[in-house]
């Protein structure tokens, strides 16, 4: 579970970030929708522990990220614009070195599982540099998925993508909804967020502008929230 309290996050005078309240629940996927320059990425990063936030709380399955921060590394994989792959490596090397780091267990085994599960298990030992961009997108939802950690964070992962691409990580993310992980969301695509998860937020001026479960989700509305924030 990830719970976030009056989040800030300011880089010299200018707040990006200006007093976030988001949870999302265990085992929840949240599609967070926002235009670019909202602050998702620097709202993923904070989670992450890549940034250090400001002012404000955040807690990942429990531990604060105030004085937990290895511990909430173990937790998530993350997924972002940058595949963070090496190139002249092939999937399977990519992947032993990122087992390495933690300490992932019957390492071949799980390596095999999550190409497969990425449709990639035929291709483990092309250089990196040989994939598509879909491909690698593939390949770091496989790695953000080695370790098996509960929480998913996945900014904008269709980036870049052409249609064909797009359509088949979309598949994907479907499959990985399914598998009762907290998962974690962003993107600028309005129809994306209504596709994806079981609940929708968007990010504007800094702040979560609306939020809603997809059962109670009142699309017209979203929709004049969404595109009021773009315009602001």
């Amino acid at each position: 579970m990830i719970e976030i309290r009056k989040l800030v996050k300011a880089f010299g005078n200018r707040a990006v970030l200006k007093g976030v309240d988001l949870t999302v629940a265990e085992g929840e996927f949240l599609t967070l929708v926002g235009p670019n320059g909202a602050g998702k990425t620097t709202l993923m990063s904070v989670i992450s522990t890549l940034s250090k936030p400001t002012a404000g709380q955040v807690r990942v399955s429990g531990y604060n990220l105030a004085d937990g921060a290895v511990e909430v590394r173990r937790q998530i994989g993350l997924v972002s614009h940058k595949t963070l792959l090496y190139d002249d490596l092939s999937a399977e090397q990519n992947l032993h070195f990122y087992a390495r780091m933690y300490d992932v267990p019957n390492v071949n085994t799980r390596i095999e599982t999550v190409l497969r599960r990425v449709g990639l298990w035929g291709r483990q030992r092309d250089p990196v540099r040989t994939y598509s961009r879909g491909m690698q997108q593939r390949l770091a939802i496989a790695r953000a998925m080695l370790h098996d950690p509960p929480i998913l964070l996945l900014d904008e992962p269709d980036t870049g993508l052409d249609q064909h691409a797009a359509a088949m990580l979309s598949n994907l993310l479907h499959e990985v909804g399914a598998t009762h992980r907290t998962v974690l969301m962003t993107t600028h695509n309005l129809e994306r967020g209504l596709e994806l998860g079981d609940r929708v937020a968007i990010l504007a001026g800094g702040r979560i502008a609306y939020q809603a479960d997809k059962s109670e989700l009142d699309a017209r509305q979203f929709r004049e929230v969404y595109y009021q924030s773009v315009e602001g």
